[in-house]
């Protein structure tokens, strides 16, 4: 099969195509013919090395988290799913691989496809889809009627979050720039922030809910906009003390991230203010859920560009620009 390969660590070193054998398929999994994979910042900063250390990769590996396909073939143990079915997942780590033409996951982080959604819709879902209901389900415990501050709102994980937290009854701000205003209050945002304009803390207080997703300076500057007993989710770091007992990463690791953290962690606990970081998990039974929302039509897919196969490393550089509005996605088949 054809396949994207990452063969040594490097910042915007080019995936290599490669034909490479078909993945091994283990019991608990099922063998997905890939027609389209989500491309997203987590696979660029996989191949840049910035997370070696919590993801230590064999490699060469094939990049790629998000996939929507057919099932062509089922492990022994697999009952769920049967061949020819129409599926989504975000893969689990350590079984990355969606830039390539099948795919193997575990049947547990599958779902069936929503029936409204095209395969290139479908695989622009399941990373930014699990992020945001973690972050603001799990991690924050969002409530009907509570205020929740969306960073990025154009983004990939913003265009599905304020959806999300919208159609949840909360009140959404976000950030982004006058010319994707439209876009942002189309999907549910109530307040809109210009960052190039405005400044976030200025203008909003009194938040239950901070969504991170910004740098070490928006982190500190969020604190600011939180009412006390707010939560701060970060999806971009540092990792926290509960991150690394809850993974069981080494000692070291773990004192690494406790240091790492020390700084925000204790100016959280001076504004009374709780901050977590999360690193999502794949999830078939929440894609499930997720689902029922976009069969409904209270959550849209969005998506700014669509690439042939032959095209990931453009793919993903597209995405590092950071101009994409919403998802990009790689068509396969």
């Amino acid at each position: 099969m054809k396949a994207f390969l990452l063969e040594r660590y490097g910042k915007k070193r080019p995936l290599r195509s490669a034909e490479t054998p078909l993945p091994d398929l283990r019991d608990d999994e099922v063998l997905v013919e890939v027609h389209a994979a989500g491309v997203n910042l987590l696979d660029s900063k996989i191949r840049d090395g910035e997370f070696k250390l919590i993801l230590p990769y064999k490699l060469p590996v094939a990049l790629g988290h998000d996939v929507a396909g057919i099932v062509v073939k089922t492990g022994a143990r697999a009952r769920q799913f049967k061949v020819g079915d129409e599926v989504y997942a975000r893969v689990d780590d350590f079984r990355i691989g969606t830039f390539a033409e099948f795919v193997p996951v575990k049947e547990a982080s599958l779902a069936p496809k929503p029936k409204n959604l095209t395969m290139e819709e479908a695989a622009s879902i399941p990373l930014v889809g699990l992020t945001a209901w973690q972050a603001l389900f799990g991690k924050a415990g969002l409530k009907r009627g509570q205020k929740v501050f969306i960073q990025a709102g154009s983004g990939g994980v913003g265009t599905f979050a304020i959806q999300l937290a919208k159609h949840w009854g909360a009140t959404v701000a976000t950030t982004t720039s006058s010319g994707n205003a439209a876009l942002v209050k189309g999907l549910g945002a109530d307040v809109v922030v210009d960052y190039r304009t405005q400044d976030f803390e200025k203008v909003l207080q009194d938040f239950d809910v901070v969504l991170n997703s910004q740098d070490g300076k928006t982190l500190e500057k969020s604190l600011n906009v939180l009412k006390r007993g707010g939560k701060l989710i970060s999806i971009s770091g540092p990792p926290d003390p509960e991150f690394g007992a809850e993974n069981s990463y080494p000692g070291f690791l773990r004192l690494v991230m406790r240091l790492l953290s020390a700084g925000i962690r204790r100016r959280s606990r001076q504004r009374d203010v709780r901050y977590a970081f999360l690193f999502m998990k794949a999830s078939g039974s929440q894609l499930r859920e997720i689902t029922k929302l976009l069969e409904s039509g209270a959550i849209r897919p969005v998506i700014d560009r669509v690439f042939p196969f032959d095209s990931t490393n453009e793919a993903l550089a597209y995405v590092e620009s950071g101009r994409a509005k919403g998802k990009v996605v790689i068509k396969v088949k």
